[in-house]
């Protein structure tokens, strides 16, 4: 998917819009246990696919949720790029709730939107509204709302 290009100071035309939709990416068993092995979280529910199937009401294996938000970066940037951007700081998220389970092996795209900008000499701060979605699910994976600070190229002039 093609993404957009955003010039810094035209991010307030965006408030309160869709800036796009990520293509679709697999999320497998193997993706899954090697982030379970980095982070030291492995619960069955994430890494034993015959027990997550007997004794858990997901039928198998689910995603972790800070899995899901360590895509943010991959997806966000297929979606739209900031110009005139020395460089992109996360701040943080406001909101952040994960709503329904990703089974393992199922398809994740990421829904981006712009809630809010505030621009200083330096920087310009944004809130953008991430909506992980599941292909096969009626209501979101995960929704928050992500803080990002975008620092302005600053030239020495000595």
């Amino acid at each position: 998917m093609a993404h957009q290009i955003i010039p810094m100071n035209h991010l307030t035309d965006h408030i309160g819009r869709e800036i796009g939709v990520s293509d679709w990416i697999c999320v497998p068993q193997p993706l899954v246990d090697k982030f379970a092995e980095l982070c030291g979280d492995n619960q069955w529910i994430h890494t034993d696919p015959d027990r997550a199937a007997s004794e858990s009401s997901f039928g198998g294996t689910i995603v972790h949720g800070y899995m899901i938000l360590s895509f943010a970066p991959r997806l966000m940037d297929e979606v739209f790029q900031i110009s005139n951007a020395h460089m992109g700081v996360n701040r943080g998220f406001n909101k952040l709730r994960f709503i329904s389970p990703l089974k393992t092996g199922d398809m994740l795209r990421l829904r981006v939107s712009l809630l809010n900008t505030e621009e200083s000499e330096q920087y310009c701060e944004t809130v953008f509204k991430l909506t992980f979605e599941g292909k096969s699910y009626q209501k979101p994976v995960c929704v928050g709302e992500l803080v990002k600070r975008w620092y302005k190229i600053i030239i020495n002039q000595s």
